[in-house]
């Protein structure tokens, strides 16, 4: 094989690349991972980790995510930060360009992860991480004792607002249907709790506050009627899904449709030998960081398979 072509290029850095680059370090197949602009993935802006095996006591997420980079780096992984803006997987060696860079691979491993989605308002970006948040867990602890607004009605709302009881004096939820979307048991805990208020049939359409002093409420219109009400809190959490980040493999991979990339049974293989995908970018249903890790165990595994037959 020539030295300008890998063997294994990981496209991401989150609990399923950097897992899948430690697996294929050990296999020495000196994997290159890159990442873009947030390395480590959702992980990082994620405080205590409790869930995750091994950690009795929990770990703060970016530390969790250095440990692994760590570990990866150990076996002789690369770890580059870099953003691929095209690939060509019509034929081997793949080929992935950072701008003018082009790098060229005999397997890929994508871990590219998925992005909260958010509601696009104006000056939701400049009030992002001033009361607004898309990660309960991140923020929820600033937030004691104050009122706080959930956004959404699925099982990811309804966990957020449960995780959020711990510290606002009121949650309330806002849903634009009249049930909530959730799992049975889940809306049933939300509907039964004492510190949570559903809000139905409305929508957030404008955001209050400034960035200095934060959130200060924001203002839903009612979805039948079209009336509007203002409503006063001290944060604001999106809990409205996520959108896989696969943009960059639109007409190569199959992909469901919301987006998320498609893999065989029981396997990490996308419908182009070579090409694995684990973790968020093709997990919508647990996005757990111990399923992304699995997952890019299981894509090292399947991609030194590969090599050895088509040696």
């Amino acid at each position: 094989m020539s030295e300008s072509v890998r063997k294994v290029v990981i496209l991401g850095s989150g609990p399923a690349g950097l897992t899948a680059g430690i697996y294929a370090a050990r296999a020495n197949l000196e994997p290159l991972i890159v990442h873009g602009p947030q390395p480590g993935g959702q992980l990082t802006t994620t405080t205590d980790v409790e869930n995750y095996p091994g950690f009795a006591e929990g770990i703060m997420g970016p530390e969790l995510m250095e440990e692994m980079r760590k570990q990866a780096e150990r076996f002789d992984a690369k770890v580059e930060q870099k953003l691929a803006t095209k690939v060509d997987l019509s034929s081997r060696p793949f080929s992935i360009w950072f701008d003018e860079e082009e790098i060229k691979t005999e397997t890929l491993i994508i871990s590219t992860g998925a992005t909260a989605r958010t509601l696009g308002l104006d000056r939701e970006w400049d009030l992002m991480g001033h009361g607004l948040s898309t990660c309960a867990t991140c923020d929820g602890a600033f937030f004691r004792e104050q009122e706080i607004v959930v956004i959404g009605g699925g099982d990811s709302a309804a966990e957020e607002a449960l995780f959020l009881t711990k510290f606002g004096k009121r949650v309330r939820v806002v849903h634009r249907r009249d049930e909530l979307r959730a799992s049975k048991i889940m809306a049933e805990r939300v509907l039964a709790h004492p510190k949570i208020e559903m809000i139905w049939n409305s929508e957030l359409v404008e955001l209050k506050g400034e960035k200095p002093q934060g959130i200060s409420g924001g203002i839903l219109k009612d979805v039948n009627t079209g009336e509007t009400t203002e409503i006063e809190c001290a944060a604001i959490f999106y809990a409205i899904g996520h959108t896989p980040n696969t943009e960059l493999f639109k007409g190569q991979l199959d992909m469901d449709e919301n987006g998320y990339l498609i893999t065989k049974p029981d396997s990490t293989r996308t419908n182009i030998e070579g090409v694995f995908a684990c973790g968020d970018v093709q997990d919508h249903v647990f996005r757990q960081a111990v399923t992304a890790a699995g997952s890019g165990c299981m894509g090292a595994i399947e991609a030194e398979r590969f090599l050895a037959e088509h040696e």
